[in-house]
Protein backbone atom coordinates (compact mmCIF):
# COMPACT_ATOMS: atom_id res chain seq x y z
CA UNK A 1 0.00 0.00 0.00
CA UNK A 2 1.18 3.47 -0.94
CA UNK A 3 1.53 5.72 2.00
CA UNK A 4 0.62 9.49 1.44
CA UNK A 5 0.51 12.72 3.59
CA UNK A 6 -2.42 13.32 5.71
CA UNK A 7 -3.42 15.98 7.75
CA UNK A 8 -5.43 15.03 10.58
CA UNK A 9 -7.25 17.54 12.74
CA UNK A 10 -8.47 17.21 16.15
CA UNK A 11 -11.02 19.46 17.78
CA UNK A 12 -10.53 19.04 22.27
CA UNK A 13 -10.87 21.27 24.70
CA UNK A 14 -7.57 22.71 26.27
CA UNK A 15 -6.33 19.83 28.43
CA UNK A 16 -2.92 19.29 30.30
CA UNK A 17 -1.89 15.98 28.85
CA UNK A 18 -3.67 15.74 25.62
CA UNK A 19 -0.97 16.25 23.61
CA UNK A 20 1.06 13.19 24.91
CA UNK A 21 -1.82 10.91 24.62
CA UNK A 22 -2.56 11.81 20.98
CA UNK A 23 0.96 11.17 20.63
CA UNK A 24 1.34 7.86 22.20
CA UNK A 25 -1.18 6.73 19.63
CA UNK A 26 1.13 7.15 16.93
CA UNK A 27 4.23 5.87 19.07
CA UNK A 28 2.66 2.24 19.66
CA UNK A 29 1.96 2.13 15.91
CA UNK A 30 5.24 3.14 14.66
CA UNK A 31 4.06 6.02 12.59
CA UNK A 32 6.31 9.32 12.83
CA UNK A 33 4.71 12.77 12.92
CA UNK A 34 5.68 14.99 10.20
CA UNK A 35 4.41 18.29 11.45
CA UNK A 36 2.60 19.06 14.45
CA UNK A 37 0.98 22.53 15.50
CA UNK A 38 -1.61 23.25 17.97
CA UNK A 39 -3.81 26.59 18.35
CA UNK A 40 -7.13 28.15 19.47
CA UNK A 41 -10.42 27.28 16.43
CA UNK A 42 -12.73 29.52 15.10
CA UNK A 43 -15.24 28.23 17.98
CA UNK A 44 -14.56 29.70 21.47
CA UNK A 45 -13.02 27.35 24.29
CA UNK A 46 -12.26 24.86 21.27
CA UNK A 47 -8.43 23.79 20.01
CA UNK A 48 -6.94 23.03 17.11
CA UNK A 49 -4.69 19.96 16.62
CA UNK A 50 -2.96 20.38 13.13
CA UNK A 51 -0.75 16.89 12.71
CA UNK A 52 0.72 15.43 9.19
CA UNK A 53 1.61 12.00 9.03
CA UNK A 54 3.43 10.17 6.66
CA UNK A 55 0.99 6.90 6.21
CA UNK A 56 -1.67 4.39 4.23
CA UNK A 57 -5.18 5.59 4.28
CA UNK A 58 -6.17 2.39 6.24
CA UNK A 59 -3.55 3.25 9.02
CA UNK A 60 -4.74 7.19 8.96
CA UNK A 61 -8.47 5.77 9.64
CA UNK A 62 -7.37 3.61 12.27
CA UNK A 63 -5.53 6.68 14.02
CA UNK A 64 -8.25 8.58 13.56
CA UNK A 65 -10.69 6.30 15.12
CA UNK A 66 -8.73 5.59 18.01
CA UNK A 67 -7.84 9.52 19.23
CA UNK A 68 -12.27 10.10 18.63
CA UNK A 69 -12.33 7.27 21.37
CA UNK A 70 -10.35 9.44 23.95
CA UNK A 71 -12.95 11.16 25.81
CA UNK A 72 -11.09 15.04 25.81
CA UNK A 73 -11.54 14.59 22.49
CA UNK A 74 -14.55 16.45 20.74
CA UNK A 75 -13.51 15.02 17.17
CA UNK A 76 -10.83 13.87 14.93
CA UNK A 77 -11.14 13.81 11.06
CA UNK A 78 -8.21 13.37 8.30
CA UNK A 79 -8.07 15.50 4.95
CA UNK A 80 -5.42 14.79 2.05
CA UNK A 81 -3.67 18.21 0.63
CA UNK A 82 -6.58 18.61 -2.16
CA UNK A 83 -9.25 19.33 0.41
CA UNK A 84 -7.28 21.36 2.38
CA UNK A 85 -5.88 25.29 1.95
CA UNK A 86 -2.54 24.97 3.94
CA UNK A 87 1.14 26.53 4.56
CA UNK A 88 4.00 26.09 6.65
CA UNK A 89 6.16 29.77 8.10
CA UNK A 90 10.21 29.46 7.99
CA UNK A 91 12.71 31.72 9.29
CA UNK A 92 15.78 32.22 7.77
CA UNK A 93 18.63 33.90 9.68
CA UNK A 94 21.57 35.35 7.34
CA UNK A 95 25.01 37.10 8.19
CA UNK A 96 24.52 40.46 6.77
CA UNK A 97 27.77 41.12 5.25
CA UNK A 98 27.33 37.68 2.90
CA UNK A 99 23.67 39.47 1.92
CA UNK A 100 25.08 42.19 0.82
CA UNK A 101 28.00 40.64 -0.68
CA UNK A 102 25.39 39.04 -3.59
CA UNK A 103 24.27 42.65 -4.85
CA UNK A 104 21.00 43.41 -5.25
CA UNK A 105 18.66 40.98 -3.08
CA UNK A 106 15.60 42.76 -4.44
CA UNK A 107 15.51 39.74 -7.12
CA UNK A 108 15.70 37.35 -4.47
CA UNK A 109 12.77 39.11 -2.13
CA UNK A 110 10.46 39.00 -4.92
CA UNK A 111 10.92 35.71 -6.81
CA UNK A 112 10.17 34.34 -3.23
CA UNK A 113 7.61 36.37 -1.52
CA UNK A 114 10.42 37.40 1.19
CA UNK A 115 9.63 39.58 4.48
CA UNK A 116 12.73 41.08 6.18
CA UNK A 117 11.58 40.73 9.66
CA UNK A 118 14.95 42.53 11.03
CA UNK A 119 17.73 43.67 9.52
CA UNK A 120 21.07 45.00 11.75
CA UNK A 121 25.04 44.74 10.67
CA UNK A 122 25.12 41.59 11.81
CA UNK A 123 22.61 39.52 10.54
CA UNK A 124 19.39 39.34 8.80
CA UNK A 125 16.03 37.39 9.17
CA UNK A 126 14.11 36.44 5.90
CA UNK A 127 10.36 34.94 7.03
CA UNK A 128 8.71 32.86 3.92
CA UNK A 129 5.54 31.47 3.79
CA UNK A 130 4.47 28.75 1.29
CA UNK A 131 4.52 25.06 1.56
CA UNK A 132 7.08 22.50 1.78
CA UNK A 133 8.84 22.67 -0.97
CA UNK A 134 8.85 26.60 -1.55
CA UNK A 135 10.40 27.39 2.00
CA UNK A 136 12.63 24.23 0.98
CA UNK A 137 13.83 25.41 -2.13
CA UNK A 138 14.51 28.71 -0.24
CA UNK A 139 16.74 27.04 2.29
CA UNK A 140 18.73 25.28 -0.46
CA UNK A 141 18.95 28.26 -2.55
CA UNK A 142 20.61 30.33 0.67
CA UNK A 143 22.66 27.46 2.10
CA UNK A 144 24.34 27.11 -1.00
CA UNK A 145 24.88 30.90 -2.07
CA UNK A 146 25.59 32.54 1.07
CA UNK A 147 24.95 29.79 4.35
CA UNK A 148 22.28 30.06 6.33
CA UNK A 149 23.34 30.69 10.31
CA UNK A 150 19.40 29.32 11.61
CA UNK A 151 16.75 28.13 10.25
CA UNK A 152 13.20 27.20 11.26
CA UNK A 153 10.06 25.71 10.05
CA UNK A 154 6.42 26.10 11.56
CA UNK A 155 4.19 23.29 11.75
CA UNK A 156 1.81 22.73 8.47
CA UNK A 157 -1.33 24.99 9.38
CA UNK A 158 -4.15 24.21 7.48
CA UNK A 159 -8.27 24.68 7.24
CA UNK A 160 -10.46 22.93 5.06
CA UNK A 161 -12.60 24.02 1.85
CA UNK A 162 -15.59 23.40 3.37
CA UNK A 163 -17.96 26.48 4.65
CA UNK A 164 -17.24 26.02 8.31
CA UNK A 165 -15.28 24.05 10.82
CA UNK A 166 -16.34 20.29 10.44
CA UNK A 167 -16.77 20.51 13.86
CA UNK A 168 -19.58 23.16 13.59
CA UNK A 169 -21.42 20.73 12.29
CA UNK A 170 -21.29 18.37 14.85
CA UNK A 171 -21.75 20.61 17.42
CA UNK A 172 -25.21 22.16 15.98
CA UNK A 173 -26.84 18.64 15.56
CA UNK A 174 -25.60 17.62 19.49
CA UNK A 175 -27.12 21.09 20.24
CA UNK A 176 -30.44 20.31 19.05
CA UNK A 177 -30.04 16.32 20.07
CA UNK A 178 -29.85 18.08 23.86
CA UNK A 179 -32.63 20.68 23.22
CA UNK A 180 -35.20 17.76 22.71
CA UNK A 181 -37.57 16.79 25.04
CA UNK A 182 -37.12 13.46 26.95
Amino acid sequence: MEKKLYTITVFSENTVGLLNQITIIFTRRAINIETLSVSPSAIKGIHKFTITVLATRETVIKVVKQIDKRIDILKAYFNTDEELVHQEIALYKLATDKLLALGSIENLIRQYSIRILEMNETFVVFLKSGHYAETQQLFEELSNSIGVLQFIRSGRIAITKSKVERLTDMLENLKKFEDQPI
